[in-house]
């Protein structure tokens, strides 16, 4: 497994401290982030799963603990939308560059909105995806909002 990805390369170039550590990915898993956390031998609430949404049509990316889910509403209302639902994972593929089950919010080939789920804040590192399947990123949860540009907001049902 490579070591080096767009998400890497982004968080290098910003200058974030992270370190990163890898895992067994299972492809049959019923919770990617779930079993990221389980096989990392950490809590659900520090390992942070990102989901491509569109809110009125309009791409974004949700940051949030693997084992909450998303409400659509908060999306919604957070991005100043009528409504918000999954982005189809082939979109969310050709969009970001990256593999579902791989998608980080760093190094996307566009930029999009970021709403991170503000109790991540809470922790002193987190660890997200490093942009390929089985690979994660820890760092501060509030370096990665200042490079994200992301919105601190309660995204979570």
């Amino acid at each position: 497994m490579s070591r080096t990805t767009p998400a890497t390369r982004a968080l290098e170039k910003a200058g974030v401290a992270f370190s990163i550590r890898s895992y067994d990915y299972d492809p049959y898993a019923s919770s990617i982030g779930l079993q990221a956390a389980e096989a990392l031998g950490e809590a659900p609430d520090r390992v942070l799963k990102t989901l491509m949404v569109l809110a009125d049509g309009r791409p974004a990316c949700a940051i949030l603990p693997s084992d909450r889910e998303l409400s659509m509403k908060r999306v919604a209302a957070a991005l100043g939308a009528k409504s918000a639902q999954m982005m189809p994972p082939a979109d969310a593929e050709r969009l970001t560059g990256y593999k579902v089950g791989g998608i980080s919010p760093f190094g996307q080939k566009r930029r999009v909105p970021v709403l991170l789920e503000e109790a991540a804040l809470r922790h002193e590192l987190v660890f997200i995806n490093g942009g390929q399947r089985g690979l994660q990123v820890r760092l501060a949860p509030g370096d990665a909002a200042k490079l994200l540009e992301a919105l601190t907001v309660s995204v979570v049902a």
